[in-house]
């Protein structure tokens, strides 16, 4: 008996690394639009046909840019952190799930500092177009949510120390 042996496809194993790595970077895309209000970078991530659902809305990519840069534009800060994700990608179309954590100064109705943390999941379908991969589907999944009192104490006792910034005054745009 003669034992076959399985080639090594160079090629197929560099465009699905470069897939994925495409995919990631929209994924980070989205997520510094969000924190530096930036709906320009923000809406890189998506084709144009993309369509949204977070719960709270649903619709173009347009659409709900507009509605998550308003939403967020009442935060004083925002903080989104990607967690792991898992990939299939099926020729020039994929799907995705990525774990997200997402931290908001937020003030309470007497305007009180809030922390509210929300956690869940993007259940995303992406689609590469002339050499762009972008996403074309989303879906926000909430798993958990905490509202707490928030505190600027640390800012207030250490004002030199730099802070996250928006709209173009993160020490990272300077």
């Amino acid at each position: 008996m003669t034992a076959t042996i399985a080639r090594f496809d160079i090629e197929s194993e560099v465009r699905d690394l470069a897939a994925r790595r495409d995919i990631a970077d929209a994924a980070a895309r989205y997520m510094r639009g969000l924190d530096r209000l930036d709906p320009v970078l923000q809406r890189t991530a998506f084709h144009a046909d993309a369509v949204v659902d977070c719960g709270l809305m649903k619709g173009t990519a347009d659409e709900f840019v507009e509605f998550a840069q308003g939403f967020l534009a009442d935060m004083g800060a925002t903080h989104h952190l990607l967690g792991q994700s898992r990939i299939a990608i099926e020729g020039d179309t994929a799907s995705g799930e990525w774990y997200f954590q997402a931290w908001h100064s937020a003030r309470g109705e007497e305007g009180e500092p809030r922390d509210l943390f929300i956690a869940g999941r993007y259940l995303d379908e992406y689609a590469c177009r002339e050499g762009d991969w972008r996403i074309v589907r989303r879906v926000l999944v909430t798993d958990w949510v905490k509202d707490d009192p928030g505190s600027l104490d640390f800012f207030a006792a250490n004002p030199g120390a730099p802070r996250g910034g928006r709209r173009g005054a993160d020490p990272s745009q300077n």
